[in-house]
């Protein structure tokens, strides 16, 4: 009995204990439940919940003639949630009735794989009963949105299991165009106009609740419910014409290829507005392959002899000189201060007008020019630089210009063959930009205006903010100045080193040409690098255009002057864009009166044929086809129908054609068509024969 009891006295206290130990264990499960419940259910939440920010819409850049040049577009990722309930119901059935037809749209669309291997990715994810899926990454909107129309996704998301997820990539459609000045929107290196309008361009990110699933994936709570919502950027009109950068570039690239150029730029400026309307910059990236790699407008260099309109600015202005009294050339060398100086260009003058020194680019004569007026006193031609704003930045609005090096009296640096040197262009260095500056200041007048890119801000299409020209100098000099500075540097173009460039061209041009021995890292000067300019404006006698066309040469090439490798790309420049911009401007519009005897009329010829016999006019027809373009013209009781020739590669002649037809041939080339006046064109910017290109401009001028 006494073992008995005592087993049955353990037994009992054991069961005792389980049931206190229950007891304990629910207490405790009921306190957390009710008591610490919000607890840990947050924490819960902070392990698998997130806010995760929402990227904006970043805003789009456009040119001034409202094309895109840098914008951001939808990019998707797609994902499929196998669990939906649709997917699984009746034993897959609706996912077994679309998955041969899926796969085969899934196949053609996207091209990667073969219909079986999507059959057989999809049924993977099927077996495995993926809440998310990875389907396909980076398609494009045009694609998703084809996607959505397959068989299955159709039917939405909730019953397909369809997962889109949308970010934005940004986009510039004309690639290369401008493409270091538009810059890019990458988030640690931004650059160009990116960078510069940055916090206007990238608008307010939004914040949306996430959670973790399966694989670490956080997915959207709720897709279509944000924290915050993101703000979309603000947009910008540059004004870059995309024309005009078309034509800059195309020139700039076409010399470079040419003569191996290690790089160049190109800038052309509004003159009287100080707009800058196409910058190029190319570097060299391959044999014969150029990209734009680095802004070489704003980066200074040794400018060489385009420097030397600042030297004659300072004589000038001190009436040191004047363009008739001689300077001797010396042959083209001159020793100074234990140095020899010599002319770039052979011409073995002796003594010359300052006006012919300055039209020959002779160093020799604007060296001693320099040392015979300013030696006693270098601050004074320091302090006309400082004057033209040389010693310091332009001011555009572009993130990154660099300063300019221009050494004064008393530093470590200056010595007695400085200032000789600075006169044409050597121990200084200012950036293509502000050269360019200096030069419209001239064509404008003597008004220095801040060079600058973009002309407004606006939001969905509403003006914002708008940007007006700034003049940062009234007259940078005298007009007795200014006279003869246009003088010398349209007798540059007239019988100086650029004397041959524009001998034939139908308008006036000032310039200058400069050629500068440059420095090759390490090795010094023994490679002979020569860096190229040409700086000018036109039509000189009403400049509309001031451009800069500077060109770094490869060691020892054959050809290097000034006036041979930038100065061509600058007339090409000038031609198209005279042809196309200015010479409409100058067109001479006939007034409206009673008709002559004599006509001339031009259109296709179904129309022509229709208005003759209507008017009872008869006529002769030498043409062969009934689609054909035509002309008549004449004094004559019959009139002859000519046939008009008309190609897609050359301009045709408008002249006696009416404004329907114009637009339908000129749209029909691939041109852009502005027209001023009504009735019949009587003048045309591009000239009959010319050679035209797709999204060329042409102006029509109407009597």
């Amino acid at each position: 009995m006494e073992v008995k009891r005592d087993i049955l006295w353990r037994v009992y206290l054991s069961y005792i204990l389980v049931v206190l130990v229950c007891v304990a264990i629910f207490g405790k499960a009921v306190y957390i439940q009710q008591v610490e419940g919000s607890y840990w259910r947050s924490m819960s939440d902070s392990l698998h919940q997130r806010i995760d920010e929402i990227e904006a819409e970043r805003g789009t850049i456009y040119s001034e003639d409202g094309q895109m040049l840098s914008t951001s577009i939808p990019q998707f990722d797609i994902y499929m949630d196998f669990r939906v309930e649709s997917l699984r119901a009746k034993n897959g059935l609706l996912f077994r009735e679309n998955i041969d037809s899926l796969s085969y749209y899934l196949a053609n669309l996207f091209g990667d794989q073969s219909k079986d291997d999507y059959k057989a990715l999809l049924k993977q994810g099927y077996k495995n009963n993926d809440a998310y899926f990875l389907l396909k990454k980076k398609i494009s909107f045009r694609e998703y949105e084809e996607l959505r129309r397959f068989p299955l996704f159709k039917l939405g998301r909730y019953k397909s299991g369809l997962i889109a997820n949308e970010k934005t990539i940004r986009l510039n459609p004309y690639k290369m165009l401008a493409f270091r000045t538009i810059g890019l929107a990458r988030d640690a290196n931004k650059v160009g106009l990116e960078m510069t309008y940055d916090s206007i361009l990238k608008g307010r990110n939004g914040k949306q609740l996430v959670r973790s699933i399966a694989g670490g994936v956080y997915v959207p709570v709720d897709a279509d419910t944000y924290e915050i919502e993101p703000e979309t950027g603000k947009d910008i009109v540059s004004t870059i014409d995309v024309f005009i950068q078309e034509v800059t570039e195309n020139a700039l690239m076409k010399m470079m290829v040419k003569n191996e150029a290690e790089y160049g730029t190109a800038i052309v400026m509004e003159t009287k507005t100080g707009k800058i309307k196409a910058v190029a910059n190319l570097g060299k990236r391959g044999e014969g392959v150029y990209w734009e790699d680095f802004n070489y407008a704003i980066s200074p260099s040794e400018p060489g002899s385009t420097f030397k309109l600042a030297t004659m600015i300072a004589l000038l202005e001190d009436k040191k000189v004047n363009l008739n009294q001689g300077v001797d050339l010396e042959g083209g060398t001159w020793k100074v201060a234990g140095q020899v100086v010599y002319d770039s260009e052979k011409h073995g003058r002796n003594v010359v007008s300052v006006k012919q020194a300055f039209e020959l680019s002779s160093n020799v004569g604007m060296a001693k020019l320099a040392v015979a007026h300013y030696s006693a006193n270098p601050s004074r031609f320091i302090s006309h630089l400082k004057k033209m704003r040389m010693d310091t930045l332009t001011g555009i609005d572009l993130t990154g210009e660099r300063k300019p090096t221009i050494f004064k009296p008393g530093h470590k640096l200056w010595g007695p063959t400085t200032l000789p040197w600075m006169a044409f262009g050597y121990n200084l260095s200012v950036s293509p930009l502000q050269t360019l500056a200096l030069y419209n200041a001239v064509a404008n007048n003597g008004k220095m205006m801040r060079p600058y890119l973009v002309g407004a801000v606006k939001e969905e299409g509403v003006l914002q903010k708008s940007f007006s020209p700034v003049v940062v100098d009234e007259k940078i000099c005298s007009d007795e100045t200014l006279r003869q500075l246009r003088e010398c540097l349209e007798g540059v173009c007239i019988s100086g080193t650029g004397a041959l460039l524009f001998k034939e061209t139908p308008y006036r041009v000032a310039g200058k040409t400069g050629t500068a021995l440059v420095a090759n890292g390490n090795r010094g000067y023994a490679d002979k690098v020569y860096q190229s300019s040409f700086a000018g404006y036109f039509p000189a006698d009403d400049p509309q255009y001031t451009c800069i066309v500077v060109i770094k040469n490869k060691p020892h090439a054959p050809v290097y002057y000034g006036g041979s490798v930038a100065g061509p790309v600058f007339k090409e420049i000038a031609d198209r864009l005279y042809s196309t911009y200015v010479r409409v401007n100058n067109l001479t519009k006939k007034s409206v009166g009673i008709d002559s005897s004599y006509f001339a009329y031009a259109g296709f010829k179904t129309d022509l044929t229709t208005v003759t016999k209507k008017l009872n006019i008869p006529f002769k027809d030498s043409t062969k086809r009934i689609d054909e373009w035509v002309a008549v013209s004449g004094r004559d009781k019959i009139i002859t129908l000519n046939t008009k020739a008309v190609t897609d590669k050359s301009m045709p002649q408008l002249k006696g054609m009416g404004l329907k037809d114009v637009v339908y041939l000129c749209e029909n080339l691939g041109l852009k068509v502005q027209v001023q006046g009504k009735g019949k064109v009587v003048a045309q910017s591009v000239q009959a024969g010319e050679i035209i290109a797709k999204g060329q401009l042409i102006n029509i001028a109407l009597n």
